[in-house]
Order: C-alpha cells, then sequence, then structure tokens
C-alpha cells in the first residue's frame, strides 16, 4: 500500500458505538452539558432510511475529551491515498433533452444550480458524456454516419450537429455554473461502417479503421472543445463485452482494446498534443482481468490513465485487484442505474453507499457517477434501453416537477463535502464496531469529511476524537451521516 507522507496536523478520531434504546442527546455522563464545556463546533448532515430526514443540517459541539474507553476509529491525516475528481451522473441525450425541452429557463436555472453550485446546491463535479447515441437517447446516431456502403476516411462529414440540439447548449449552462466541471466521454460504437457488420448494434471495429476511429476522438475532443467544452477523459468503448443490445453497442475485446490504445489512439493523442486521459475497460466489476490484461502491455500502460468499472455485475473489491496489480493507475466508476426494481428507498440508500460511494473510495476509486442525470416520470426517453431505470432525478413533463431520488441523496453526502482534490485518509475502526462504514477524507482546505453508514436497525453513538478534543453523536438506525470538521 503506498501512502502520501505529508505534514500534517496528526489527527486521531474515535468513534463509539452502542446499541442506544433511550440515550440522552449526546450520550454524555449524567448531570453532563456539552454546550457548557463547548470549545467549537461541527457541521452535521444526516439523511434516514425511512425518508423523515432528508440531507438535514444541525451542528454539534466540541468538547475536551472526557477519557471514556470508547471503541474506537482511528484517523490519521498522515496516510493519504488516492486523490478525488468527483461525483457525478451522466448526462445523456435523454437527461439533457429534459432539461431543454420540460423546463421553462427559470426551472432550469434553478435546477442546475441546485446540482452543479456546491454553495447553494450539491456540488456535482463530474459528468459522463455519450459519444453519439447511446441507450438513453432520442434515436441512434454517431458524429459520422455515411449512406450504407460509403466510407469517410478522412472524416469530412464529421460532426456535433446532433449533441448541440440538446447536450451542448446543457452542458454550457452548466459550464457557467460550475467551470471546473470534469468530462468523461464514452462511445457506446463507433459509425457503422467502421464495423464488421454494417450496424451501430453488435459487431466489430474493422482493424482497417483503427487508425481512422482514432482521430475520430481527436475530432471529437477538439471540436468539443471549439464549443468551451474540455473532455477531461474518454473510454474507448462503452461495456465492451455487452455486444447484443436493441441500441448501440459493439465486442471490443481486451486484446482488441490494448492494440488499438498502443497504436493507434495513444499515439494520435500525443501528434495531436490532447492531454486528455484514456481510461480502459468501462464495464463491470466481474472481469478485473479485462483491465490487467490491457495494462500488462507497457507500451499501451504507458498512454493509458486508468480502469473504469460497472456495478451490474461482480463485486466492489475487483477494483482493489486492479490497484493491486497496477497501483500507479487509477480507477473509476463510472456507471449504476437505480430503478423500479427496487423502490424501497432505505434499501436503496445504504446499498450505495455499501457499494458505490463508500465501497468504491474504499477500494481506491477516484470518483462514483450514476447513469441518467434525469429521467422523466416514465423512465425516458429511451432508445430501446432499460424499460424501468430512474434518473438521480425525475423530471415529469407538462409542468417539469422535480422528484429528487435516493440517487441524489446518496449523491450529496459525498459531492457537496468531498471536493476535488480531496485525499482519502487512513481509517481504521475497531473490529467490535460492526455494521457500520466509514470513509475519510481530507479536503486540499484543510477539512475533513467523514461519511457513515449506519446499516443497523438500531442507533449507534459516535465520539469522534481528535487530539484532545471530542464530539458526541447519537445516530440513527439505517441512516448515512456526513460530518465535517476543521
Amino acid at each position: 500500500m503506498t501512502c502520501n507522507y505529508r505534514k500534517v496536523t496528526f489527527l486521531w478520531l474515535s468513534l463509539v458505538v452502542l446499541n442506544m434504546s433511550g440515550c440522552s442527546k449526546n450520550d454524555l455522563p449524567a448531570n453532563t452539558d456539552p454546550n457548557s464545556q463547548k470549545i467549537g463546533s461541527a457541521q452535521i448532515w444526516l439523511t434516514k432510511g425511512d425518508k423523515s430526514v432528508l440531507f438535514r443540517q444541525d451542528s454539534l459541539p466540541i468538547i475536551p475529551l472526557n477519557g471514556a474507553g470508547w471503541p474506537q476509529v482511528k484517523v490519521d491525516t498522515i496516510y493519504q491515498y488516492q486523490e478525488v475528481e468527483g461525483y457525478g451522473a451522466a448526462l445523456t441525450g435523454s437527461s439533457a433533452y429534459l432539461f431543454h425541452h420540460s423546463l421553462d429557463p427559470t426551472q432550469r436555472q434553478s435546477i442546475l444550480k441546485e446540482l452543479f453550485d456546491p454553495k447553494k446546491g450539491i456540488g456535482l463535479t463530474y459528468l459522463r458524456l455519450t459519444m453519439g447515441a447511446s441507450d438513453f437517447s432520442l434515436s441512434d446516431y454517431t458524429y459520422n454516419d455515411v449512406p450504407a456502403g460509403e466510407t469517410d476516411f478522412n472524416l469530412e462529414k464529421f460532426s456535433l450537429s446532433r449533441d448541440t440540439e440538446d447536450v451542448v447548449p446543457i452542458l454550457k449552462e452548466i459550464v457557467a455554473i460550475y467551470p471546473e466541471i470534469k468530462l468523461m466521454g464514452s462511445p457506446w460504437s463507433p459509425p457503422a461502417w467502421m464495423k464488421t457488420n454494417g450496424s451501430l448494434k453488435g459487431g466489430q471495429l474493422k482493424p482497417e479503421f483503427y487508425s481512422v476511429y482514432a482521430q475520430y476522438f481527436v475530432k471529437y475532443i477538439h471540436e468539443m472543445q471549439k464549443e468551451g467544452i474540455r473532455i477531461d477523459a474518454i473510454t474507448p468503448q462503452n461495456e465492451p463485452l455487452h455486444s447484443t443490445a436493441g441500441y448501440p453497442c459493439m465486442l471490443m475485446q481486451p486484446a482488441e482494446q490494448k492494440s488499438f490504445i498502443r497504436d493507434y489512439l495513444g499515439p494520435a493523442f500525443e501528434a495531436a498534443g490532447i492531454n486528455t486521459k484514456i481510461v480502459i475497460y468501462d464495464h463491470n466489476w466481474d472481469r478485473s482481468d479485462y483491465a490487467t490484461t490491457v495494462l500488462s502491455d507497457p507500451i499501451a500502460a504507458k498512454y493509458i490513465d486508468g480502469s473504469a468499472f460497472h456495478a451490474y455485475a461482480g463485486d466492489v473489491s475487483a477494483m482493489s485487484v486492479v490497484h493491486n496489480a497496477f497501483p500507479d493507475k487509477k480507477l473509476y466508476f463510472t456507471e449504476i442505474s437505480g430503478g423500479n426494481w427496487a423502490i424501497n428507498f432505505g434499501d436503496n440508500l445504504m446499498w450505495y453507499m455499501k457499494n458505490i460511494l463508500i465501497g468504491t473510495a474504499n477500494n481506491w476509486s477516484s470518483n462514483a457517477l450514476f447513469w441518467n442525470l434525469a429521467l422523466d416520470q416514465n423512465h425516458g426517453p429511451r432508445n430501446n434501453g432499460c424499460q424501468d431505470c430512474r434518473g438521480v432525478i425525475t423530471i415529469a413533463g407538462g409542468g417539469g416537477t422535480i422528484t429528487r431520488n435516493e440517487e441524489y441523496y446518496a449523491l450529496a453526502h459525498f459531492s457537496k463535502f468531498v471536493r476535488p482534490g480531496a485525499k482519502r485518509i487512513y481509517t481504521q475502526p475497531d473490529p467490535s464496531i460492526t455494521n457500520v462504514d466509514f470513509v475519510t477524507f481530507r479536503n486540499t482546505d484543510g477539512t475533513k469529511v467523514m461519511v457513515i453508514a449506519n446499516y443497523n436497525d438500531f442507533t449507534k453513538t459516535f465520539t469522534i476524537v481528535q487530539s484532545s478534543k471530542a464530539i458526541k453523536y447519537t445516530m440513527a438506525a439505517k441512516s448515512v451521516v456526513t460530518l465535517v470538521w476543521q
């Protein structure tokens, strides 16, 4: 395990966890008023799984440590791990369409500020874009579609025109709110004329078009830059092992992706002076060998920033498998969707913490992204994809009524407080603390952020200790808490 040692204040946190059945407000000894001993304040945000409390802010007194021997979770800012790039979702064609057409300008500006402004809202910092159509677009398209039987080796007909209808205008509004937004582009398919089956659905990339397809990425990055939109990273293929669907998709085996990056895409970026990151795989946790196979080629690896994962199969620990094999390469979590197959708010919130947010962070991910940022009340618009997926928010047609879903609240507990550039720091709970997950970060401004998920059906009491200072708090059953302190 590689740690970054810095000359920062040494910090110990003690988290005391008890089964509670009728506790005083902060579980202090009898006749002790925490406010009478107050030497500072910490901020806390709480969401309960029963929805009785949704992202409610409160403050807690910081008091002198009274020496009680509680089970501890030790946190040390000297030991720092991966750097955070951001939290967010995908601005699909469907999501952009809803923002653009189902909301009037005032409504749209209000919800975009709520989503992307860190002071007035939840401060999302990272978006994934579909390069062309996906299963959540208004129709099938790429940036270089030509009539059947024709080719365009020089990409003379390359055009972002379909994206300029909805995606680009909404992106420009988002960039105006948060100019540092990170953007990752992922194609569901190359143009049909580049593929073995001449279709956007299925098939493989013909070897004779590898160099042309590399230039396709170069043109995408340059054309988006002309629109004032910087693409921070790309993946060569969304879900490269999923190639049978009613929407754009393509098979790209590890050896193909390795060759494409090593011999064509990496050199093309280098020749064009492009510093956009190349991120590989972009599929489920069940095939960590895909990433390790591509990274095992040292020439390909020099062009690769890291590996991306989805959560529709496998276990989050696969990310640590790849990290342990290639600790110098980053990890990204790029897709999971909620939907009507799971509608219990509390169960979903807890699953997202264990797997997607706390889980990925503790397994070295530098980000966490959900799928559609917005869908309508009918789970669309769809392009032959998932029939019952749920967006981070729901925008109902007609009056543009907005519903904030569990994905919104799960993200908020991280995105508003764990800012880009933050480092995950050492957090070690006592073995007696069971069925509770912890992750802690140190922001660049020195603030510490701890996110805690209590999966138990009973309350827990935490005593957070820094040096000789303590914060005591009784945490509700089936709930998520974010604590912020200096």
